[in-house]
């Protein structure tokens, strides 16, 4: 398969899971998709986020070696949207390295300060914050402030639904 070519055929949840299929548990085919992901133009880019958290879901191992560079792509200042929620979508369901608590606290907490950001980003970031927590007790009362901030600013039901469970986990 041409992945490059397969990737911009189509872009919908059937055929996004047929890819990350495809890839499956093949750390070559994931370097084939890595690459994509850290190197393409705006739309490649955009598209592989989505079939990476696809497969980080089911074989987190193969993306372990490689989330430094995945976590620092999320950091770009161009970065489409699609590729800070699918990263973050990945880190709120694995071990972050200690290594990347610093540079992921950083992006969550920027995100969540940021008021054009999207919904979803935001309510990964909780997440993502709330899990650090408990090995950095320090940055509750920073996170529950901006939660906060978001549930007077920004009260969408996504919001509020997530902030209601953020402020009880960092209780």
């Amino acid at each position: 398969m041409d992945l490059r070519s397969e990737i911009l055929a189509e872009h919908s949840r059937t055929h996004s899971l047929h890819i990350a299929n495809w890839i499956g548990a093949d750390a070559d085919r994931f370097d084939q998709l890595l690459q994509l992901f850290l190197q393409d133009e705006y739309r490649v880019v955009q598209r592989t986020a989505w079939v990476m958290r696809l497969v980080a879901e089911k074989h987190p191992s193969l993306l372990a070696p490689h989330l430094p560079a995945v976590v620092g792509r999320m950091e770009a200042a161009d970065v489409p949207v699609a590729v800070k929620r699918n990263v973050l979508g990945i880190l709120q369901n694995i071990s972050i390295p200690e290594s990347l608590h610093g540079p992921v606290m950083n992006s969550c907490f920027s995100f969540l300060e940021d008021p054009l950001e999207t919904v979803a980003v935001k309510s990964f970031s909780m997440t993502v914050l709330a899990h650090l927590a408990k090995d950095y007790p320090e940055i509750k009362n920073e996170i529950r402030l901006l939660v906060e901030d978001q549930l007077e600013n920004n009260p969408t039901p996504g919001i509020r639904s997530k902030a209601r469970k953020v402020l009880k986990e960092i209780q």
